[in-house]
């Protein structure tokens, strides 16, 4: 056994990537590293042909939480299934290799990456991603294409390669690039609201870092030796056969592509596609399967050209329009807050729920465990596509896309300690013709604004797309599904008027210059400023107030010393204040206090009950406090909440009173003054007698620590005092 090892100066680290010692039974397998954080890749490949029509190709991400020095919790106390990051991971690997397979590569490939090792400095994600293009270039599969991915942060103005977790916090941005040496492949990432020349400025900056990580697979399969590759053929199509067929399609190819109804022109196409089955079949009888494939590259063809000769889409737009919209606020009687967002054939259902600290997600990663205020969830039903199918777990496509809507609406979102509520956007995708996720973020923002969030500025997004053909480059504003599949990229961006906050995306094809990038860039600009210019007719500013069924929380900071006072032995003074409040109330270390109430007066109620259970007693200050108990010497008062102080029966009156019940009740209000606080055990006396005008003809005597001689001892030990012992 023989291991191999290279290594990068990054970052104030090693970047390092073996072969040799690991999974060796595996195609190919790469350890690689950054700091103390390893994982290991693998790729494994099924010698035979999938029979699926498409390359079967399944990327897996595990974290092992054995890396981070921990245990998993729950009741099996093992991994389960991946987690959103982990699925988000996923996506992040398998988007840039995918494209990269030669044509006519239908061969079930397995990719993997566990997470062994966890330093709590550096992310595992970018890592993946450069050593499962190594292992595959090691592996005899046929994947020849070099392709490393790297993440940009920028702190104090300087961009940082593979920032430390740290570095991100820090960061104004959070952007992942991967490429080859010419191409770059993949972005994703969000910032707060910076400019189209800089996000370019990062992306330069990162393929730089890529081509030497390149290099890196390079060095280390020239060491170790690649596996021969097995053999695969690229298919060729019969020139006389694609001739038969555009022959026999005549010009209804080329007027069915034009249909700018989508589901009108999917049925023509079906129609069309149909009649080349039933002309064109093998020896046996069967639909002929190279015509199929001969049909759909003519479809491609066709779009294709019509776009960049003509500058007309498929829907009859030019290259830059954006299609109509329509937007109906609060159609949910309910909701806290919701939004119908229809962009031509896209539709998104938005709705905002408001919670209380009890909602936040608890996050547990290897890198740690925090608590998630803010999420959002994104849904695509098949019906919104016109189909059937099955309504079951979320899928891959699901989380990714409302990870990318929840980032673009973060940085507009009010400060927590400003706004302590807990927020949840749900995203329903209605209809569906493209883009579906810059929809989630149009209907997100005007469901967060209908829900009166006091959000700090509108966030809109568009999908770009291209379609370059030779020397012909055409740049497609709002692209259409048919766009997507057909087209070179898919370039999602969202932002304010003031910047991006988030962007995605994917290519299939080189050329893509920097130029090109700018074009993209300033069209998405335009667009999605005529895209809030339309949201804020419908709505231009937050709600003055929250939803009636919306809970109403109102927050009060307490010296974190006096959180055991609030709480009370065993939870008894919180509890009771909760009860009698119909409130909940939760408080953190630093002693901020939430009250979440159903209704304004509740909470206002509670605030003003805890904010006197913190205030100190002063003497000489009046309270209206309650009776709690009454035993023979007198009665305890509650004369601020959670606090209690006796009312001698010698403070109750002018005159003598023979039993505390002739003048006091159970629970009744009584106005106090506070007279003492003993400076070594804090009891405190109260008097009613001092507020009360002297009876005409009496003498007024003084009260409590004002007394002097035996009777301000006795008065003094009175809250001592005990009931006499009966005789038996």
């Amino acid at each position: 056994m023989q291991a191999h090892t290279v290594t990068l100066e990054m970052n104030g680290t090693q970047f390092s990537l073996e072969t040799g010692r690991m999974a060796r039974q595996a195609s190919g397998s790469v350890v690689v590293g950054m700091g103390d954080t390893r994982a290991l890749v693998t790729v494994t490949a099924d010698k035979k042909i999938s029979d699926r029509g498409f390359l079967p190709l399944f990327v897996e991400y595990r974290n092992k939480t054995y890396a981070a020095g921990k245990i998993p919790g729950g009741f099996f106390k093992r991994e389960a299934r991946p987690s959103e990051r982990e699925v988000l991971t996923c996506r992040l690997i398998d988007r840039p290799l995918r494209p990269l397979f030669p044509d006519g590569y239908m061969h079930a490939t397995d990719v993997v990456s566990f997470i062994i090792s966890a330093d709590e400095e550096f992310h595992a994600d970018t890592l993946s991603i450069t050593a499962a293009s190594c292992a595959l270039n090691l592996s005899d599969i046929p994947f020849t294409e070099y392709v490393s991915g790297v993440r940009v942060a920028e702190v104090e103005g300087e961009f940082v390669i593979n920032p430390t977790f740290e570095q991100i916090d820090e960061s104004i941005m959070d952007l992942v690039v991967a490429g080859t040496d010419e191409i770059i492949c993949m972005t994703e990432g969000h910032c707060q609201e910076i400019g189209e020349e800089r996000l370019l400025d990062a992306v330069e900056f990162a393929h730089d870092w890529i081509r030497k990580l390149n290099g890196l697979q390079r060095d280390l399969v020239a060491k170790a030796g690649a596996k021969e590759k097995f053999t695969v053929e690229a298919p060729v199509l019969d020139e006389a056969k694609i001739a038969a067929v555009r022959d026999f399609l005549g010009d209804d190819l080329n007027q069915t592509v034009r249909i700018p109804a989508k589901l009108e022109r999917q049925d023509a196409l079906s129609a069309l596609k149909t009649k080349v089955k039933e002309h064109f079949v093998d020896e046996n009888g069967e639909p002929d399967k190279e015509a199929k494939t001969i049909f759909g590259k003519l479809e491609k063809s066709l779009m294709r050209t019509m776009v960049v000769k003509e500058g007309v889409r498929a829907d009859g737009r030019d290259l830059t329009t954006v299609r109509p919209i329509w937007i109906d606020l609060g159609i949910l009687p309910r909701a806290h807050g919701s939004a119908l967002f229809t962009r031509g054939e896209t539709q998104s259902l938005g709705t905002v729920t408001l919670g209380t600290k009890m909602d936040e997600q608890k996050i547990d990663a290897l890198e740690g465990e925090w608590w998630n205020n803010y999420y959002l969830h994104y849904n695509f039903p098949p019906f919104s596509v016109g189909e059937t199918g099955r309504y079951s777990g979320t899928g891959r496509r699901e989380i990714g896309h409302g990870k990318l809507g929840e980032r673009a609406i973060k940085p507009i979102l009010p400060e927590h300690e400003d706004f302590p509520y807990t927020i949840r956007i749900v995203s329903d995708i209605l209809e569906s013709n493209g883009s579906s996720s810059m929809a989630t973020v149009c209907s997100g923002c005007l469901a967060l604004m209908q829900a009166g969030v006091p959000i700090k500025k509108s966030v809109a997004g568009v999908a770009m797309g291209l379609i370059k053909e030779g020397d012909d480059v055409a740049v497609l504003t709002d692209i259409l599904g048919v766009e997507d599949h057909l087209g070179d990229m898919d370039f999602k961006v969202t932002g304010t008027r003031d910047g991006i906050t988030a962007f995605q995306m994917d290519t299939k094809i080189g050329g893509i210059t920097r130029e090109i990038m700018t074009q993209a860039l300033t069209d998405a600009r335009n667009a999605r400023n005529h895209i809030l210019d339309e949201m804020d007719k419908a709505i231009s500013e937050p709600a003055a107030e929250l939803c009636a069924y919306a809970p109403k929380i109102a927050t009060i900071q307490i010296p974190p010393k006096k959180i055991g006072e609030l709480i009370g032995p065993g939870g008894k003074v919180i509890k009771k204040l909760q009860e009698e409040t119909e409130t909940n109330i939760e408080i953190n270390d630093e002693g901020m206090v939430f009250v979440s109430a159903p209704d304004q007066a509740k909470g206002d109620e509670c605030i003003e009950r805890i904010r006197l259970m913190m205030t100190e007693p002063e003497i000489g200050a009046v309270y209206t406090g309650r009776v709690v108990s009454i035993v023979d010497f007198g009665a305890f008062v509650e004369y601020l909440p959670g606090k209690e102080g006796l009312l001698h029966i010698s403070e109750l009156e002018h005159f003598r009173v023979g039993n505390v019940e002739d003048v006091l009740s159970l629970n009744e209000n009584v106005e106090v003054k506070l007279v003492e606080v003993d400076g070594r055990s804090g009891k405190v006396r109260l008097s009613r007698k001092a507020l009360l005008p002297v009876p005409e003809g009496m003498e007024a005597q003084p009260s409590g620590g004002d007394r002097g001689g035996r009777g301000g001892d006795r008065g003094g030990r009175g809250g001592d005092r005990r009931p006499p012992r009966r005789r038996r």
